[in-house]
């Protein structure tokens, strides 16, 4: 089964960039093992939610704003496409995750196929 891992982030907490990640060992070595397993299937780091746009329509008006859609104590910061056997082993992976072992957390969602 495919699984999306949203990779959530609290707000004013450690944010890395992407060569940041790159270079720290708790992730490099989860990013390792992941990939050994073969079982990624796509993914992307998300830039922080401060810059996001939120697009609304109420009848012919497109409105903006600034920011995520909605305030929260947590921004989904990246996210991963898994393909495992089945929840148990997602959720193993999501468990294993620097973020979620860091103070945040890993939402776990299966994908329709």
């Amino acid at each position: 089964m495919k699984y999306v891992m949203f990779i959530c982030t609290p707000v004013g907490g450690e944010e890395l960039s992407p060569a940041e990640i790159a270079e720290d060992p708790r992730f490099t070595s989860y990013i390792q093992e992941v990939r050994a397993r073969d079982v990624v299937r796509g993914g992307a780091r998300l830039r922080p939610g401060a810059d996001a746009t939120t697009v609304r329509v109420q009848g012919d008006e497109v409105l903006l704003s600034d920011g995520p859609f909605a305030e929260t104590k947590e921004y989904i910061a990246g996210f991963d496409v898994i393909e495992v056997a089945d929840l148990d082993e997602a959720i193993a992976l999501a468990a294993w995750h620097p973020a979620a072992l860091a103070g945040g957390s890993v939402e776990v969602r299966p994908v329709w196929e």
